[in-house]
């Protein structure tokens, strides 16, 4: 690509026919968010949002962070933080280039020059996409865990901090001692109450410094619950070429993602925002009823596919959705999901469709073996709390029990040699366990897993009867009606 010129502020003007430019003077932005954790799900989804916040109000571009590796500031500095984002679906990819980054920052080398940044006044949002090792919390308990490393470092040394609750409560706590107001701590994590997890490790790693502290982090800093939602794959080489074709500009990082984007927002700030709604976000009072949407409609969707997928040789969701059994399933599956939810019909039916188009879009190529990883880790929140529900209720749930089913056949045919923290205990229930009835009700039995569940023999009955259909006879005859 020696003779594509690289994107830059110098060469956006040379962007081939089609490919849709910043609607706005970028010389007129000026930062107004921190983003600690630069990837690429945030550069196809939070940073989209605010790209098209911007030409009504110029003030909330965003300084990226880079924690870990200086490679996406390497690649997008040389770009004037302006990157192409490809929207794919069947047909064609649709490229867009992306403004709302203004500044990159990376913070492998010291943290002051960040530090310096979450403390400008006109910061007012500090957003974060850090996964679930970024907020340093322990497992069994979810508190910040007092015991690693890098707490402790930050703990020792709070004004040279590295991970993320030393960063926030160091820069809160010098704000507040410069009469700065705080800024809104945004997640945008895909993980359960992800404000809530935030604020309870920051204002624990503050008490530890200074009560004080805690008291003003938990008193006037604004942790708003959110809930996103876009596919977004790891960029590769054929991506980075065909971007070049498309738009005649060499982008050392595009990124690629789908036609659906969805991000619902609890409207609690502390110091403004842009109007994200205008942009097309969902401003609400109560996240939590869009949580357990997606949890139990998407993720346990997706999970049931990749497992009966696994087992039918589907390389992805798109070629398992694509299957006519697999497809009658999925939906006889949300029909069981959907009395659970507290969410009106009008919406859980668009959410349906949504979902199958998205599911059947083969351009993202999401593999079933990625999705069926750690399943012990997913299944309890994704499909057996939506039994539990249903049980409760006196209500039957035969395509719930499949799809567990599955992910049982799934670990059994493996031998317990899956890609999951629990994969030794299933390795040992394996090899104790000589036929596939035995090793579904052992199974059922973990506790750790299924918990109340797993007391429940009628259950156990089921999911093992569902279990031998599928190692004798396939999913095709398992699932037939």
């Amino acid at each position: 690509m020696n003779d594509v010129p690289r994107l830059s502020a110098r060469t956006l003007a040379r962007a081939g026919e089609g490919v849709e430019q910043p609607g706005y003077d970028r010389a007129r932005v000026t930062p107004g968010i921190v983003h600690l954790g630069v990837g690429n799900f945030h550069r196809a989804h939070q940073a989209v949002y605010v790209d098209d916040c911007l030409a009504a109000d110029p003030g909330w571009g965003i300084v990226g962070a880079s924690l870990r590796r200086p490679d996406m500031r390497d690649a997008l500095a040389p770009q004037d933080g302006l990157y192409t984002l490809a929207v794919q679906d069947g047909e064609a990819t649709r490229p867009r280039i992306i403004g709302s980054l203004c500044e990159m920052v990376y913070s492998g080398n010291g943290t002051a020059e960040l530090l310096t940044r979450m403390c400008d006044p006109a910061i007012r949002i500090v957003s974060l996409t850090v996964t679930e090792k970024g907020y340093c919390r322990s497992p069994s308990t979810g508190d910040l865990d007092m015991a690693h490393a890098d707490i402790r470092a930050d703990l020792a040394a709070p004004g040279t901090p590295s991970t993320v609750p030393g960063l926030l409560a160091e820069a809160l706590g010098a704000r507040r001692a410069a009469g700065v107001a705080p800024f809104t701590v945004l997640s945008c994590d895909n993980l359960p109450s992800n404000g809530r997890t935030v604020r309870r490790v920051v204002a624990q790693f503050a008490a530890a410094r200074d009560e004080a502290l805690a008291a003003f982090i938990e008193s006037e800093v604004a942790f708003p619950e959110t809930m996103v939602d876009r596919i977004v794959p790891a960029t590769t080489d054929d991506d980075r070429a065909e971007i070049a074709a498309l738009t005649g500009l060499e982008d050392a990082w595009p990124v690629i993602t789908e036609p659906f984007s969805q991000w619902v927002i609890e409207d609690a700030f502390s110091a403004g925002r842009p109007d994200f709604a205008a942009a097309g976000a969902q401003m609400v009072a109560d996240v939590a009823p869009f949580e357990t949407m997606k949890l139990r409609m998407l993720n346990g969707a997706h999970s049931a596919l990749a497992y009966f997928g696994q087992l039918a040789g589907h390389e992805t969701v798109s070629d398992a959705m694509g299957d006519p059994a697999l497809a009658r399933f999925v939906a006889a599956l949300w029909d069981e999901v959907m009395p659970t939810l507290d969410m009106g019909l009008n919406e859980l039916t668009g959410y349906c469709d949504a979902l199958s188009a998205r599911f059947l879009n083969p351009a993202l190529r999401h593999r079933t073996a990625q999705i069926a990883m750690d399943g012990s880790q997913k299944v309890p929140q994704r499909l057996l709390a939506t039994i539990a529900d249903r049980r409760g209720q006196g209500l039957a749930h035969p395509a719930l029990t499949r799809a567990v089913a599955a992910w049982i056949a799934y670990v059994g045919r493996a031998g317990g040699k899956v890609d999951d923290p629990m994969a030794g205990r299933f390795t040992d229930l394996a090899y104790s366990v000589p036929d596939m009835a035995g090793f579904a009700r052992r199974m059922v039995g973990e506790k750790a897993v299924f918990g109340a569940l797993a007391e429940d023999a009628t259950f156990a009955a089921e999911v093992a009867e569902a279990v031998v259909m599928l190692d004798r006879k396939g999913v095709g005859p398992a699932l037939a009606p």
